[in-house]
């Protein structure tokens, strides 16, 4: 379980990173949208894959301390 939430936590990182990275990089060009959505939107997203990447590895975290 410890191993499966902490690659759980890595992919949304990095796919809240990636997604985060785009919406500004589409910002700093700009435009406003992409792919029919907003960068604000985009940014959103990759702000909540973060966030749920943050709380996988709390979560990895309180099950190797309660051993």
């Amino acid at each position: 379980m410890d191993k499966l939430l902490s690659m759980v936590g890595n992919v949304a990182a990095i796919i809240g990173l990636l997604m985060c990275v785009v919406s500004g990089v589409v910002r700093l060009m700009g435009a406003f949208h992409l792919s029919g959505y907003s960068a604000m939107t985009i940014f959103l997203t990759g702000t909540g894959f973060m966030v749920l990447a943050c709380l996988a590895k709390i979560e990895v975290l309180l099950i190797q301390s309660r051993r």
